[in-house]
């Protein structure tokens, strides 16, 4: 495992499970299509590349992308990661796309004889950082045994789930629920303000009850004091996946009116104009939707995340 790892696509979650990467002693080559937002990696004993390809001699790299349009591209386009003469051998992908669009994926990869497994995230960016990331894989399980030493750097806990896609699926209905539980959480929280109850003690009531969760927890801050410029996930991005997580449904004959009525929330949030802003912001439309105007209670609250 001593070879250099590639690494595509330095969001806010990528930045976060390289610098993991780092401190657990790999060396590591990085390339973002905004250099500025690689650059500081640098610092952290990353070699910051010009090019996707120069990636190429990488044994292992691992792509967190947007889309499977995106994907494509940094593989299969101009200049892509497998279009010279020099390939990597494994490609992991951590980015959140469809199970037909990763099959796609696949078929190119291994008709150039290049290993492919997929290994979509729980968590966020604060969530990497603090090293409570849960990697899930599926794809050969040889060439999971193989770079499961990566994931463990990155996560809390890795898991495989078995061939092909699979991952892919557990990842759509991750975050099919991840969507119905932030709408549902903040149609509660409304509920019991309006009733009278501070917003702070019900979150808190919830966090400490058979209910509460990381996600429920990590949420109450930015719930709590509306500050939804610390993003972490996007209305846009949640209804990317949340339409995916529709088709998918669809594609396999399962009904899912809950996730359905929240996809068609999350919809109206977007078409408001909401764009990098936290997902969270749910709770002020929600409150609005019922008439009541929401203020910050500047409270200071752990999110339950401390860095361990």
């Amino acid at each position: 495992m001593a070879q250099k790892i590639g690494w595509i696509g330095l969001g806010r979650m990528g930045e976060s499970m390289v610098k993991r990467l780092t401190q657990a002693g790999f060396g590591v080559d990085v390339w973002n299509r905004t250099r500025s937002k690689a650059d500081p990696l640098a610092a952290y004993g990353c070699t910051v590349v010009d090019n996707i390809i120069d990636l190429s001699g990488c044994e292992t790299v691992i792509t967190m992308v947007s889309t499977t349009k995106d994907l494509k591209q940094v593989l299969f386009g101009e200049g892509g990661l497998v279009t010279g003469a020099q390939k990597p051998k494994v490609v992991v992908d951590s980015s959140s796309i469809s199970q037909e669009g990763s099959a796609e994926v696949r078929r190119e990869l291994e008709a150039l004889g290049i290993a492919y497994l997929c290994a979509p995230v729980s968590g966020n960016a604060k969530v990497a950082k603090a090293g409570k990331l849960l990697m899930v894989s599926s794809g050969p399980k040889e060439l999971y045994d193989q770079v499961e030493p990566y994931f463990q750097a990155i996560a809390r806990k890795c898991m495989w789930i078995g061939e092909g896609e699979l991952a892919r699926v557990w990842k759509i209905a991750h975050n099919t629920m991840f969507g119905v539980v932030i709408q549902n959480l903040c149609e509660i929280t409304v509920l019991a303000e309006k009733a009278g109850i501070p917003r702070h003690l019900f979150l808190e009531s919830i966090n400490d009850s058979v209910l509460g969760s990381m996600y429920t927890r990590y949420k109450t801050p930015v719930m709590t004091n509306l500050t939804f410029d610390q993003v972490t996930f996007t209305p846009e991005l949640l209804l990317k996946d949340m339409d995916l997580g529709m088709s998918a449904a669809k594609a396999h004959g399962v009904a899912m009116p809950a996730a359905a009525a929240t996809r068609e929330s999350i919809a109206r949030t977007v078409g408001r104009g909401y764009g990098d802003i936290d997902f969270s912001v749910l709770l002020v439309e929600t409150a609005r939707d019922a008439g009541l105007e929401l203020t910050s209670e500047n409270k200071v609250i752990s999110d339950g995340l401390e860095a361990k």
